[in-house]
């Protein structure tokens, strides 16, 4: 049943398409495994598979941009050891001690991730308005950027590991796109698996990949041992001394060796902290430092092999077999980003950013574990089409990196914010930590920038439509909540009608979910205008998402009796929990109000939105909204609710 007509009067009634997004029922989080134990090992090496993929496939690209990139070096003994040297600081520095170290602990009730962080610091920053502002802003856009390196990380990896048939035969170079695009369609078609099933198929290939990377390294650094001076960061000194400006600029394709950190910490609610912080130890960072020591070693002896260093350090007869575990792994690697831009999105549609969508969840214990159908498919012809349109590894390097330094440099001014408001780090401590990630930072963004027009164009461009579409569903939703606020009725002039007997009663339960529960809900006072009858039994449902990301079940769920058989429901939820209709009749029985599922009806209301010139946003952003208002998921099936108890009412909203 549908009813439209225009908005005379009422107020803010169900939570419609964003006034409260939330999402299907889930699960809490398990208790973490004890350390060494089966599920712990388990556990760690699904997030070896998921988590590492993208930092773990770097080698087959990163040393060889610098030297042979848009501002690659000489191929000199003292240029390869000084890189080698910056690589090997960068993982330190960057991953070990930035992420792995400091922000995976800024962690909002466990879960990561740039738009996690940003509202860990929404809710405890006493900063003004505009500041606020300000930092929303900033999480927004890192987290716009981070969709951006999602479409990039999977097209540069699978196309750089391809392209090692090269080495071995160039009778199959134009078969490197084809196989390329099959692969990727391979690996989005996997998606709905879910994470961990992902993860334990490919944790132990990635565990494979990571002991491959370390014996090639260790059999290169035999070869050359005097690659072990880079291990001197003086070296990595006297590099930017005999380079200068041009030393500088090489930080460009340096940091393609750190790219998978922001993706690591996005990740960490799929898997939690102690997994990732042991596996980048004992596993990863180990194996990555062996390989490119062992590349450094390979071009001190042969500057020639500069490229193709990755493939060229492994014995002919072995190429071929490394080209298929290659492409297994950058297959993997693509996953971390897969999974990081699920988690974004859940937390977008949480934080009333993004529209409704639908979430599954893949595993009944751990609640990050999640796969989002629109995000994949839309990420899957993205991504083919980058590959296609820039068709080598080299040229998707001038697009790659552009995006992860600026989030990276956003998540670091965010960090501060929590180290300072959250932590009570003083001024001092949180400045000279902070300070230093910030140097490494923007040594990687600077150069970066300078590949705009040859790439880096395309994850600014792609960035800035997500920003677009985030900001423009958040103003719209506020708009439409003062624009029915203006027209609203106050809840007490509808319990003194009950009261006086002037609205008949009929037998039977209604739900009307509202965003103001001081208020006469919009589908209410449509209902009546329709229908001037109401229910015995009338519940307000109000829910609201917190700046958390779960709240206690002790702490969720109020009540409060109006008399005249009408009752307030009010529900707090995480921005990383749900309901659905059971949900809902079990918070009711809780709270004391057992209701029959087959006598209740659900009240919704369907906003029309109509662009016009009153003051709002500009005109093509009322449109953008209206049509993003149009294609969301219904409020009846975000939450489940039963076809045949839903009646929506429909209202006309002017922008």
């Amino acid at each position: 049943m549908s009813v439209t007509s225009d908005v005379t009067s009422g107020a803010t009634s169900s939570v419609a398409h964003g006034d409260l997004a939330l999402r299907d029922a889930e699960p809490g989080h398990a208790p973490a495994p004890p350390l060494w134990s089966r599920e712990f090992a388990l556990l760690s090496l699904a997030a070896l598979g998921v988590v590492f993929g993208d930092i773990g496939t770097s080698p087959l690209y990163a040393l060889r941009e610098c030297f042979h990139g848009e501002h690659g070096v000489p191929v000199t003994a003292e240029n390869v050891v000084g890189i080698c040297s910056l690589v090997l600081w960068s993982l330190v520095l960057v991953i070990a001690v930035k992420y792995i170290t400091f922000v995976m602990r800024a962690d909002n009730s466990g879960e990561g991730g740039i738009l996690a962080l940003m509202a860990l610091v929404r809710s405890k920053t006493s900063e003004g308005r505009d500041t606020r502002r300000i930092l929303v802003s900033l999480g927004l856009f890192g987290s716009a950027l981070l969709y951006g390196d999602g479409v990039i990380t999977p097209a540069i990896s699978v196309i750089s590991a391809v392209e090692g048939i090269n080495v071995a035969t160039t009778a199959l170079e134009h078969y490197v796109l084809p196989i390329t695009v099959v692969i990727l369609v391979g690996l989005f078609a996997m998606q709905p698996l879910g994470t961990a099933n992902v993860g334990r198929m490919f944790g132990p290939v990635l565990l494979v990949w990571f002991a491959t990377l370390a014996v090639l390294g260790v059999h290169g650094i035999l070869r050359e041992p005097a690659i072990l001076n880079a291990m001197n960061p003086v070296s990595a000194a006297r590099f930017f001394a005999r380079n200068g400006v041009h030393g500088l600029l090489v930080m460009g394709a340096v940091v393609l060796c750190v790219t998978g950190g922001e993706a690591l910490y996005a990740d960490m609610g799929h898997f939690g902290r102690a997994p990732i912080r042991a596996m980048w130890f004992a596993v990863a960072m180990p194996a990555l430092v062996l390989n490119y020591f062992g590349q450094g070693a390979l071009l001190l002896a042969a500057p020639g092999a500069v490229e193709n260093p990755f493939f060229q350090l492994a014995p002919g007869w072995a190429i071929i077999p490394l080209v298929v575990l290659a492409t297994l792994a950058t297959v993997i690697a693509s996953q971390a980003l897969i999974s990081a831009a699920f988690s974004l999105t859940r937390q977008a549609v949480q934080l009333g950013y993004c529209p409704p969508v639908r979430i599954t969840h893949t595993s009944a214990t751990e609640i990050g574990q999640i796969y989002i159908s629109s995000v994949n498919w839309t990420l899957m012809l993205a991504t083919v089409g980058l590959v296609l349109g820039f068709r080598t590894s080299t040229n998707l390097a001038s697009a790659y990196g552009i995006a992860v330094t600026m989030t990276m440099a956003i998540t670091s001014v965010l960090f501060f914010l929590v180290a300072r408001e959250l932590w009570g780090w003083s001024l001092a401590h949180a400045g000279a930590v902070v300070g230093l990630f910030l140097v490494a930072d923007l040594a990687f963004l600077g150069p970066n920038l300078l590949k705009v027009h040859t790439g880096g164009w395309f994850p600014l461009v792609a960035a800035g439509a997500v920003f677009t579409l985030m900001t423009t569903w958040r103003t719209g939703r506020s708009l439409t909540r003062a624009r029915l606020a203006e027209r609203a009725i106050p809840l007490a002039d509808l319990l003194r009608d009950l009261a006086a007997g002037r609205i008949p009663r009929i037998p039977g339960t209604a739900v009307f979910l509202t965003g103001d529960p001081d208020a006469v809900p919009t589908a209410l006072a449509q209902h009546l205008r329709h229908s001037p009858v109401l229910h015995e039994q009338v519940y307000l449902l109000s829910m609201r998402t917190r700046d958390v990301a779960h709240v206690p079940a002790e702490g969720r769920v109020a009540t409060r009796d109006l008399g005249a058989g009408v009752h307030v429901v009010m529900i707090q939820l995480g921005f990383m929990q749900g309901l659905s209709t059971a949900d809902i009749f079990k918070a009711l029985a809780a709270a004391g109000h057992a209701i029959d599922p087959e006598r209740t009806s659900f009240y919704l209301r369907r906003e029309i939105v109509l662009s016009t010139k009153r003051p709002g946003m500009a005109r093509w952003r009322e449109r953008l909204y209206a049509r993003m208002l149009r294609n969301a998921r219904p409020t009846a099936a975000f939450f489940q609710l039963p076809a045949d108890r839903v009646v929506e009412l429909g209202v006309r909203v002017e922008i």
